[in-house]
């Protein structure tokens, strides 16, 4: 599957997301229960729906921090990828960072906007020379009614397949 080609065809046809949510929780099988909906914004970015099921759910009936976490790291990698080709790169999370600011009571939205220009000249460019990137990206966790939930920074080193010095 051409990730970033996946991602562009499910911003404009939900027969397109809908595969793409179909095929998502088996290439990411972490994530799977959590139920997680990827949704493309329209303008760029990407942003994960996080249901208010049980399973993601803490003992004070709050969608738990580290489902809030997990949707985090994965609407930030998602993002990062849609203008990165994983078959010519390799993301790896080298942090991630959560502020919480309030408690999540119903569904939730995690949204990333990262910039194409910033990320070529960021990423793209410097890789061209040294052997590896970090690139960090900020996810905003709002719920339905908009409440700001919380913040997740979220760190990638980035390096080409050819640089990679562990066998997949």
């Amino acid at each position: 599957m051409n990730l970033p080609t996946a991602l562009a065809n499910a911003r404009t046809s939900g027969l397109s997301r809908a595969w793409l949510n179909f095929i998502l929780p088996w290439m990411i099988p972490f994530n799977r229960p959590h139920g997680f909906k990827v949704v493309p914004l329209p303008e760029g970015g990407i942003s994960v729906h996080i249901p208010y099921w049980r399973i993601n759910r803490n003992h004070i009936k709050g969608i738990h921090a580290c489902a809030l976490a997990t949707a985090a790291e994965m609407c930030s990698g998602l993002s990062v990828l849609e203008h990165l080709d994983p078959k010519h790169y390799r993301l790896i999370m080298r942090s991630l960072h959560m502020e919480y600011h309030y408690q999540a009571k119903m569904d939730a939205q995690a949204a990333c906007t990262p910039d194409a220009q910033v990320i070529l000249s960021t990423v793209v460019e410097p890789l061209k020379t040294s052997e590896a990137v970090d690139y960090t990206s900020t996810v905003m966790l709002k719920d339905k009614k908009g409440n700001h939930l919380a913040t997740g920074t979220v760190t990638w080193q980035v390096k080409g397949w050819g640089k990679v010095r562990t066998k997949v």
